[in-house]
């Protein structure tokens, strides 16, 4: 029978690559658990929100005018779940005129619908049809990847998935209620960016010296973002509304915002998952050349982490420009149909936004590689010489015992 080491399991190694996981995991519950404020809003008090099957259409109402149809499509449909499961209810499905918004259902479509009833009674007095119920496949999908990661990379792979749904977590629990409650977007952002900085490198390499040293490359880097941020908003005269959303938003009870600062956090809040990725490479290269090489000054070490950047940096600025101009293609084919001069394209409000994301998160790139070669080679050198400092003191302790 194997014999099980319970010293290894709390050594300081050991206890400091455990306990981001653990920390993880303590907040993802707090975060479950955490009330947003808006979990009850005025609107579904009489409401109940829940999944049917469409069994019958009803098209009559609908008028067509080449690719746009309005009026109304009336479904009957078998509610699956809620306080109505297993009625079966007309339901209304009006169309807008927007091939973006509008939707048709066919017979055996699952469906979620809002059910409104009158509180007093019980009766439907209106049963609206939201969309299609993705849920399902969305989980299928979802579970796939989870399973294929862990399959591929192991714990390591585990402890992706935790990040990920730590930084979910972190969105929908924190910034998007603060940002809501009129909290100042530029603090708020930089708060939970830098708390999920510390846990995503932490679960990848424990509370050490690397942790240390990527999360300084890495706020360093996000911090020269936020204020660049900051200036080429204003320099360029946006207001934020471009946002997805933004003017829904204002119409909806929430005219006080600050469209500005909420686009100002979005630009270093977007940028900083591959201003983690970058700092965690050049961490990772240093740290195997101070290993490889004990002797090497913290100057040497500066200029391997240098190197290493500058072959990363070609990458990573592209996959901001790919990341950002891929939701605008259909914007693109526009204004090449349009036959619009390329002058004119950039100084459109809402081109010249995804132009200062794209710019400002390259610049915040390019900084997070010196800085975070500075940080690693000064602090993992330095970190390399007390170990070994300290390993010589014990074995000179350990020979003059014997």
């Amino acid at each position: 029978m194997k014999k099980i080491n319970i010293k290894k399991w709390f050594s300081p190694d050991s206890v400091r690559y455990s306990a981001p996981f653990w920390v993880c995991i303590v907040s993802i519950v707090l975060l479950l658990v955490a009330p947003t404020g808006f979990e009850d809003p005025e609107q579904y008090k009489n409401a109940e929100r829940c999944v049917g099957e469409v069994l019958e259409t009803d098209e009559s109402a609908i008028f067509s005018a080449g690719m746009i149809r309005t009026g109304t499509q009336v479904c009957t449909v078998k509610v699956s779940d809620g306080l109505f499961k297993g009625e079966t209810l007309k339901a209304y499905n009006p169309l807008q005129g927007s091939l973006e918004k509008d939707k048709l259902f066919e017979v055996g479509d699952k469906a979620q619908l809002v059910v409104n009833y009158d509180s007093t009674t019980g009766e439907v007095t209106h049963t609206s049809m939201i969309d299609h119920y993705r849920v399902p496949l969305e989980l299928i999908a979802a579970g796939g990847f989870v399973i294929f990661l862990i399959l591929f990379a192991g714990k390591t792979g585990l402890r992706a998935i935790f990040s990920f749904a730590l930084t979910i977590l972190a969105i929908w629990k924190l910034i998007v209620p603060l940002y809501l409650n009129g909290y100042n977007p530029i603090w708020v952002g930089l708060g939970v960016t830098l708390f999920l900085t510390v846990m995503i490198i932490a679960l990848v390499y424990g509370f050490d010296v690397r942790c240390a040293s990527a999360v300084s490359g890495s706020f360093l880097g996000i911090l020269v973002t936020c204020v660049l941020g900051i200036l080429f908003t204003d320099l360029f005269k946006l207001n934020g509304a471009t946002l997805s959303y933004a003017e829904t938003l204002l119409y909806t009870g929430y005219g006080s915002l600050n469209l500005k600062q909420i686009f100002m956090a979005s630009i270093f809040i977007g940028s900083s998952g591959a201003v983690m990725d970058l700092s965690v490479d050049i961490t990772s290269a240093v740290h195997e050349v101070v290993e490889k090489r004990p002797d090497i000054s913290a100057l040497e070490a500066v200029k391997s982490g240098m190197n290493v950047g500058r072959a990363a940096m070609g990458t990573m600025t592209t996959t901001l420009l790919l990341a950002y101009s891929g939701g605008y293609m259909g914007l693109l084919m526009v204004f090449m149909a349009q036959s619009i001069p390329t002058q004119h394209i950039f100084n459109y409000k809402y081109v010249a936004s995804e132009v200062a994301q794209t710019i400002i998160g390259s610049f915040g790139l390019v900084t997070v590689a010196p800085l975070t070669a500075v940080c690693a080679g000064i602090l993992l050198t330095k970190a390399k010489r007390r170990s070994m400092a300290k390993a010589s003191t014990d074995d000179n302790q350990s020979i003059g015992n014997n």
